[in-house]
């Protein structure tokens, strides 16, 4: 299958790229398996030395890979940047923690010594997506590496370039070939790949039907998987916030990579005490946000990665607006070429029953803010627990009680209090119900996929 690179800013064919054959995946897989047998005796020492090298080969190319990422999907140019450079964090903070996490874990028993060892378990398939093209990964790869394992990353069909980019990141770092692997393939030959037994364990980001999908797979197959899917994140603000900075982060965390990010804040909801200043001030900065071509510095906003989606947030968009509610920024004209949308705060009301009108599983995957006004903290958690996804949750507020109620009762794999929710290598990352399940990030990513061995000596 050829992977095409279209331009979303200008709807351009970049490039068409052949893809891998089925012969293609077997030889990878037998390179990466012959590869583990090795990899995973090489010391911590030697693995964090190499970790730490592709973090310098990732800041020094940050540019030429940014540029890249931009051209594939369409985030602003210096969002790119940042990104990159993130990912030589997520490296560095690995090759320095790998040897602590993984240490063996003494426990007293009857015997003489008793003790849990960490070792790695072979090749491991990554699943990612196009919205964060090198976080995503990095993310995965960097423990995937230290702890001893190998990765075949199966990237986005539309982000080809970065996924090699990404492999020739590991090369020229000194890892020994084949550690890690991309296979420029489709969604049909997922299920070839993981299926295969020198493939020992699955992680998946993406939507909900595609984690639904490679669980059902590794479920049959009895391969541990981990799955981080979408969200509809709450943001939650009380009258005692600090109103500027979260008036000036609500607009940042809904409007970040475009409005495309799993943990962008997506459901506002606003104590009736503040909900009209709040209203007007984040429908303000969201009338000054620029759109346009992501490859020139003062663009806010560029277009959405792809044209399916695109539509998508238009339909649902329109979806709200037949049942009631009401956007509160300005129409502007957009680019005639690229699949650009108007960022927009809509007002979402309550019906004849009393309850909001919006479907709380809808996740807009655009730069789409929706406003609840809500008399209590009680309230808003309760409607956003409504939703069966719950990956991050955020509440700006000084009060402790509305503070530990959050913490307590929202359902969600985090909740940030006073800042927009974020992914941070020190802190474990992964959301519940249908958001997914196991974490990535700090110590519970690297013992993801290991084999937590006992050993007991008598």
């Amino acid at each position: 299958m050829a992977l095409k690179v279209i331009n979303p800013a200008n709807e351009e064919l970049i490039e068409t790229l052949p893809g891998h054959t089925a012969e293609d995946i077997d030889r990878a897989i037998t390179a990466a398996w012959e590869r583990f047998r090795s990899w995973r005796l090489v010391p911590f020492g030697e693995r964090a030395g190499l970790m730490l090298k592709a973090a310098e080969v990732l800041e020094a190319n940050a540019a030429r890979y940014a540029r890249t990422m931009t051209e594939e999907m369409g985030k602003p140019l210096a969002q790119a940047e940042g990104e990159v450079k993130k990912c030589a964090w997520v490296c560095r903070h690995y090759a320095d923690q790998a040897a602590d996490y993984l240490a063996d874990e003494v426990i007293a028993t009857d015997a003489k010594r008793s003790y849990v060892r960490h070792l790695p378990i072979g090749p491991v398939l990554a699943v990612m997506p196009w919205n964060f093209p090198f976080w995503q990964v990095f993310r995965f790869a960097a423990p995937t590496l230290m702890a001893g394992n190998v990765g075949l990353l199966k990237h986005a069909s539309n982000v080809p370039r970065s996924a090699l980019n990404i492999e020739d990141v590991f090369r020229e770092a000194g890892f020994p070939e084949h550690c890690f692997t991309a296979l420029l393939i489709g969604s049909g030959l997922v299920e070839k790949v993981l299926s295969d037994a020198r493939v020992r364990a699955v992680t998946l980001t993406g939507s909900g039907p595609a984690g639904a999908a490679v669980a059902s797979l590794a479920g049959q197959e009895i391969k541990p998987s981990v799955l981080e899917l979408g969200g509809s994140d709450a943001f939650i603000v009380m009258p005692s916030a600090d109103f500027d900075s979260a008036v000036e982060t609500a607009v940042k965390a809904r409007t970040q990579n475009n409005g495309q990010s799993c943990i962008a804040a997506k459901r506002f909801f606003v104590h009736e005490a503040i909900y009209d200043r709040f209203a007007a001030a984040m429908t303000e900065r969201f009338d000054a946000l620029k759109v346009g071509d992501p490859m020139l510095s003062g663009t806010d906003i560029g277009p959405l990665a792809q044209e399916q989606g695109r539509q998508d947030v238009l339909d649902s968009l329109e979806a709200l607006l037949s049942r009631g509610a009401r956007v509160l920024t300005r129409s502007r004209n957009l680019p005639e070429k690229g699949w650009f949308v108007e960022p927009a705060v809509v007002e979402v009301p309550k019906g004849a029953d009393g309850g909001f009108v919006d479907d709380p599983d809808n996740e807009i995957f655009g730069p789409v803010a929706k406003l609840y006004k809500v008399r209590s903290v009680s309230e808003a958690i309760a409607i956003a627990n409504a939703s069966e996804l719950g990956l991050g949750s955020a509440i700006f507020t000084e009060d402790e009680a509305e503070i530990e109620e959050a913490v307590r009762d929202l359902e969600a794999g985090s909740t940030f209090v006073n800042a927009m929710v974020s992914s941070d290598p020190r802190l474990p990352f992964g959301g519940v119900k249908v958001s997914g399940y196991g974490r990535e990030l700090a110590r519970d990513g690297i013992l993801a996929f290991v084999n937590r061995k006992t050993v007991s000596l008598n």
